[in-house]
C-alpha cells in the first residue's frame, strides 16, 4: 500500500513508478514513548490536528476498510493504546505512527528523495561509504524499522531512524571529508549528500533530536 501525497519534483530520477521520502526532525524518545502510552489527550489532539488527513486517508483506503481494515483513527487509537493489532492491516498502523511523528516533529525538505527510484538509495549510500561517512545510510528509511509492538507491513511504508548520536557522528565524519573528496563525488549524489548533511545539522542543533523517516 502506498500513500498518494503529492511529491516535490527533483531534477532527476522521475520514473512513472517511484517512491518518496517523508522525514521528520523529532525527539525520538518522545515519539517512541507515545506508542502504547494510552494517552487519550494526545490521541484527541492528533485526531483534531489531522482531521482532514484522516478523512482523506479513509477515502483513499476505502476498499481496504470495507474488507476489514481499521480506519486511520482506529489505527491511531491502537498505536497509542499498544494494541490490539491485526497484522493483516499492518500498513494502517504504520501510517498512524507517522501521524505521531508529524505531530511531534518537523517535516524536513528532501527534494533529492521525492520522487526517486529505489536504486537511488543504494547509489547515495555507496558514495557515503566512499567518503567514509558510515554512521548513517539513507536506505535505513526504507526498512521495516517500526517500534514494537507495531506489526511489520509486508510492503510499504518503510521506516527508519537516525538517532542523535548517529547524526553527531555522521556530521563529524562529513567535516573530516576533504574538499577534494567532495569534488570527486558525482554531481547528483553530492547534492543528495549535502541535503542529508543539512538534516544532520538540524538534528544536532536540538538536544535529543534525530531523524525519523518513512519511505512509500
Amino acid at each position: 500500500m502506498s500513500a498518494r501525497r503529492p511529491a516535490v519534483m527533483s531534477r532527476c530520477y522521475l520514473p512513472a513508478m517511484s517512491l518518496s521520502m517523508h522525514l521528520y526532525l523529532a525527539d525520538i524518545e518522545q515519539v517512541g514513548a507515545a506508542v502504547g502510552s494510552r494517552d487519550e489527550k494526545l490521541r484527541r489532539m492528533i485526531g483534531g490536528r489531522f482531521k482532514r488527513n484522516l478523512t482523506a486517508d479513509d477515502d483513499y483506503f476505502r476498499s481496504e476498510i470495507e474488507r476489514g481494515a481499521p480506519t486511520r483513527y482506529e489505527s491511531l487509537r491502537a498505536v497509542i493504546d499498544g494494541g490490539p493489532f491485526d497484522p493483516a492491516w499492518a500498513f494502517q498502523y504504520a501510517y498512524a505512527y507517522e501521524l505521531i511523528c508529524r505531530f511531534h516533529g518537523r517535516f524536513l525538505d528532501n527534494n533529492w528523495f521525492s520522487p526517486f527510484r529505489f536504486a537511488w538509495l543504494g547509489q547515495v549510500d555507496e558514495q557515503l561509504q566512499r567518503i567514509g561517512l558510515t554512521a548513517v545510510t539513507v536506505s535505513a528509511f526504507s526498512y521495516p524499522g517500526f517500534p514494537p509492538p507495531l506489526p511489520t507491513p509486508s510492503d510499504l511504508p518503510g521506516c527508519g531512524e537516525w538517532r542523535p548520536d548517529e547524526c553527531r557522528k555522521a556530521l563529524d565524519q562529513w567535516e573530516a571529508v576533504t574538499p577534494e573528496q567532495r569534488a570527486e563525488l558525482p554531481r547528483d549524489e553530492r547534492a543528495a549528500i549535502e541535503s542529508c548533511v543539512e538534516w544532520m545539522r538540524a538534528a544536532t542543533a536540538r538536544e535529543g533530536h534525530g531523524i525519523i523517516g518513512f519511505c512509500y
